[in-house]
């Protein structure tokens, strides 16, 4: 374990060893920003959609009694979204999709020999393949937590107003009740640390890939299993440092 660690921050010292020029990263990053971010809009949409539908119907069922106040339902759902829901689960979603096919590509790569082509005309493979990659993910993943959250709140309001289970109005006045700032800094300061993860720990599994197309699955399958253990302890981690 200590060994992997190491030679997994060896391999992010690299990314930054004999850069190519500005322009070609530049260009990458624009290709892997819309591969990674328009790609997963949809899913990321639908996901959210439902998440706020089922925190508001569980949210009101459990507290249903004569002191529960109708924007309380609004308050939570916020809440929840913004601190919680929307950059994490989201997260766990994003490193089942993004990050496992990163890693099969780079692996796939690796495995035909492609990664050793560059190496030999001299170019840093790691900082080529892998930088554009992370950057991009640190760019467009924020903005899918925005979206994320926004829509997630959105469909706990629809679902509260289709099942009456508050007003519209009190729902309304609930999100805007009590409204800090800070929280939307702090999900948005979880979403870049964990789109740093997701990229750098899947171009990871699949740039040390050897053997054959098994190979290049299991790569895949510990990408994603090593995200979601490290996104769920940064976010605990995250919580205790900033909350």
């Amino acid at each position: 374990m200590i060994h992997d660690f190491g030679k997994y921050l060896l391999f992010i010292a690299a990314l930054f060893k004999n850069r190519l020029p500005f322009k070609i990263y530049y260009q990458q990053t624009i290709i892997e920003a819309m591969r990674i971010g328009i790609h997963s809009v949809g899913l990321i949409a639908f996901i959210a959609l439902f998440m706020g539908a089922v925190t508001a119907i569980q949210t009101a069922y459990n507290l249903q009694g004569p002191l529960f106040q109708n924007f309380l339902l609004g308050l939570i759902v916020r809440d929840m979204t913004i601190l919680e829901l929307a950059p994490t689960i989201t997260s766990l979603v994003f490193a089942g999709k993004v990050g496992s096919s990163m890693a099969g590509e780079i692996g796939t790569m690796r495995i035909t020999e492609q990664i050793d082509a560059l190496e030999i005309m001299g170019i840093n493979a790691k900082s080529y393949l892998v930088l554009p990659k992370i950057c991009a993910t640190i760019w467009m993943y924020p903005l899918l937590v925005i979206l994320s959250a926004f829509l997630s709140i959105y469909g706990g309001l629809l679902i509260s107003s289709f099942l009456n289970l508050v007003p519209k109005q009190d729902f309304i006045v609930g999100l805007r009740m009590h409204f800090s700032l800070y929280n939307i800094f702090f999900a948005l300061a979880k979403s870049c640390a964990f789109a740093f993860l997701i990229a750098s720990i899947a171009t990871y599994r699949g740039f040390y890939t050897f053997g054959g197309a098994l190979a290049v699955g299991k790569a895949s399958t510990q990408a994603v299993t090593h995200s979601c253990m490290a996104i769920l302890i940064t976010d605990y981690l995250l919580a205790q440092l900033l909350l």
